[in-house]
């Protein structure tokens, strides 16, 4: 499957469910490049203003808690087919929903013929269904759960930040319309405010680059006893 770059000046999104055109260039020289980090200085950037509530999927585990009926109270896993079990009402879609809208399905199903004006909540307790996966240099690479409106810089939080031989170059993959697309973002313009922080979707793979210099001289450090650190410094 061919890598294509996703390139733009601010305008591209990974926050969108769709990602389009707008704003994107597809660079030919990607998929040779990006093994030693040195992609093209493009950026897919998105506004947190797109960024969308956590929709459920198939595995999700859900807290459904009905103020004053017990009964009606309990946690559910969604099913492969994308329905949750509920008492009374039996089978009730769940898959695409965010736990606000099934709150809403919930409450009108459960109004219409059980309950009188019933106070529904729906909390996700499990994050199964959409995942992201950071390697390279991380502290913690691995398989992560997507939440809601998660961005890149918490995901490397989540995975517990930078190695000491990273540098600010992270590359994110993303599959759109059966190809494999990435964009290139620096961290530090990120984190200074100069870019905003790209919302990422489940299935994305981000990869952290390792400085070379950072590699070498931290490979150099480690490999000198303390006495000669001494003497240099």
């Amino acid at each position: 499957m061919a890598t294509v770059l996703l390139t733009g000046c601010g305008g591209g999104s990974l926050g969108s469910a769709a990602p389009t055109a707008n704003g994107l260039a597809i660079g030919n020289e990607m998929a040779s490049k990006v093994a030693g980090h040195k992609t093209t200085s493009a950026h897919m950037v998105a506004s947190k203003k797109n960024v969308t509530a956590y929709t459920v999927g198939p595995q999700d585990v859900l807290e459904i808690a009905v103020f004053k009926v017990p009964e009606f109270s309990k946690t559910v896993q969604v099913s492969n087919v994308g329905t949750i079990n509920y008492p009374l009402l039996g089978e009730v879609a769940a898959t695409g929903l965010t736990a606000r809208q099934i709150e809403r399905s919930l409450t009108k199903k459960l109004g219409a013929k059980y309950l009188q004006k019933p106070q529904v909540t729906v909390f996700i307790k499990e994050y199964n269904s959409q995942k992201v996966t950071i390697e390279g240099a991380v502290k913690r690479p691995g398989v992560y759960p997507v939440r809601g409106g998660m961005t890149l810089l918490q995901t490397i939080a989540t995975a517990q930040g930078f190695t000491d031989a990273s540098d600010n170059v992270v590359v994110v993959f993303r599959n759109v319309n059966g190809k494999r697309k990435a964009a290139k973002h620096d961290v530090s313009a990120i984190r200074s405010g100069t870019k905003n922080d790209p919302a990422l979707q489940s299935g994305d793979v981000v990869v952290v680059g390792t400085s070379a210099i950072k590699k070498g001289w931290n490979a150099l450090m480690n490999g000198l006893p303390l006495a000669k650190l001494l003497v240099l410094l």
